[in-house]
């Protein structure tokens, strides 16, 4: 299962999805978890997503090329979405997490694959059972 984070450092997770223009992959299994990659949509923050905001179509294409480029993850964390953000995730069976403070990665990581081993919620048995 493949995990993303809206960051802008690749070390913590400190974005909001719309503006992020970089995002942390990681893979996690049974076993572990690894790096995976960076995927890169803008130079700092994503321009062509907050300078469309209220464009209607434009933005909203530009919101799902976004969500396109990581449909192959099964989580996204964020410090925020927006409502028709987080509905375009829900719909493609992502599920968006939004971190309450600013946390590094490795530690999301961690606890996600400690929840994972002990008591995994219903939609996290769900999201692995679906790899």
């Amino acid at each position: 299962m493949k995990i993303a984070f809206a960051t802008t450092d690749g070390v913590m997770v400190d974005e909001h999805f719309g503006r992020a223009g970089l995002f942390s992959v990681y893979e996690m299994t049974k076993d572990g978890y690894r790096f995976l990659e960076l995927r890169r949509f803008a130079e700092g923050r994503d321009l062509d997503i907050e300078n469309t905001k209220g464009m209607g179509q434009i933005h909203d294409s530009r919101v799902e090329g976004k969500v396109d480029r990581l449909s192959d993850c099964k989580i996204i964390y964020m410090t925020e979405i927006g409502g028709p953000s987080a509905a375009r995730l829900a719909r493609r069976g992502i599920m968006p997490i939004k971190a309450k403070e600013v946390v590094s990665i490795k530690e999301s990581m961690k606890r996600l694959f400690e929840t994972l081993n002990t008591a995994p919620p219903i939609w996290l048995k769900k999201a692995i059972s679906n790899e």
